[in-house]
């Protein structure tokens, strides 16, 4: 399959494939969700896609890995040695890692802007000294470069029928809700980091605050105001998902099936973190494999639908201008 992929997106160097397939297989091992709505593009876009979330990736893994500890200093000299690498590459230069150097074949070939990049790696380095977050908008300061810009790059991967400067706010409110969704069901992932990304605000107006999230984390205890306050996260993610749903339908409709699936497994984490008690904060709630098997499902019959309107329909190679 990832042969087919590459002979579809016209990659034909064997350092460059080689490349790609790294992305793909870190893809598959860690975003289960996104592997499985990425599965339903049109084969020539699924490489760079996973090189978006290949190179999300490694950034990430060089902040967040818990099995390979490591001095802040030394995390932000791999940031940026990182950056620097992802500099030399979109200049044209040799990629140093394999993630690098797929991720600056898609942004040039997608015309991604660069900033999109640099503002990712700045809310990276931002994980290495911010702790928490006292405001919402303090938080989507972060999340403009940690999750929005996210949405941005994949805008013109995916095509659109509108302009993108129409499409790219219901793109970065996805990218926002998706990261969202991920705080409300990693509360006790992100408290072992030290990291507590909910707004204070958000907490304090239920009571909460960082002390009694690590005392719920210690003892395995619930409290509710500690529902109360996650319940009332979950109300301003749907919010999120509101705004980005009006943009589900300017995207190129064979992309749709693949976005309208992530969109509806993603909103599925919502409700799983809701069946289990919004106890996340105990332990990191699922989306059954049966579920997201018939959400998946939906999909592929979504994708008939449209080769059956558009018959010459096909794998599109050259980016949406």
């Amino acid at each position: 399959m990832t042969r087919r992929e590459l002979d579809a997106a016209a990659i034909a160097d064997p350092a460059l494939r080689a490349a790609f397939d790294r992305c793909r297989r870190l893809n598959a091992r860690h975003g289960k969700t996104y592997f499985l709505a990425t599965r339903l593009l049109p084969a020539s876009r699924r490489p760079a896609v996973h090189a978006l979330y290949g190179f999300a990736r490694y950034a990430d893994d060089i902040v967040d890995d818990l099995t390979a500890p490591a001095a802040p200093g030394e995390r932000a000299t791999r940031l940026q040695n990182l950056s620097h690498d992802l500099r030399t590459a979109m200049e044209g230069g040799p990629g140093r890692h394999p993630v690098v150097t797929a991720v600056a074949h898609t942004a040039h070939r997608y015309r991604i802007p660069h900033r999109h990049f640099d503002d990712f790696l700045t809310s990276m380095r931002s994980d290495l000294t911010v702790t928490d977050y006292a405001t919402l908008d303090d938080l989507r300061g972060y999340m403009h470069g940690s999750a929005a810009v996210i949405g941005l790059q994949m805008l013109p991967v995916l095509g659109h029928t509108v302009s993108r400067d129409e499409a790219a706010p219901h793109a970065a409110a996805l990218g926002e809700a998706f990261q969202l969704t991920n705080f409300i069901r990693d509360v006790g992932e992100d408290l072992d980091r030290d990291r507590v990304y909910l707004p204070a605000e958000l907490l304090a107006s239920e009571g909460v605050d960082r002390d009694l999230l690590h005392w719920s984390r210690r003892t395995g205890r619930p409290d509710p105001r500690i529902t109360r306050a996650l319940r009332s996260a979950a109300a301003l993610t749907r919010g999120f998902y509101a705004a980005a749903q009006a943009g589900l339908d300017m995207l190129d409709p064979v992309s749709r099936p693949c976005v309208r699936t992530a969109f509806v497994l993603y909103g599925d984490i919502l409700d799983a973190v809701a069946r289990d008690g919004y106890a996340s904060v105990h332990r990191r709630s699922t989306v059954p494999f049966t579920r997201r098997a018939a959400v998946a499902a939906a999909g592929l019959a979504r994708i008939a639908a449209v080769r059956l309107r558009t018959p010459a329909a096909r794998d599109i190679q050259e980016p949406s201008r």
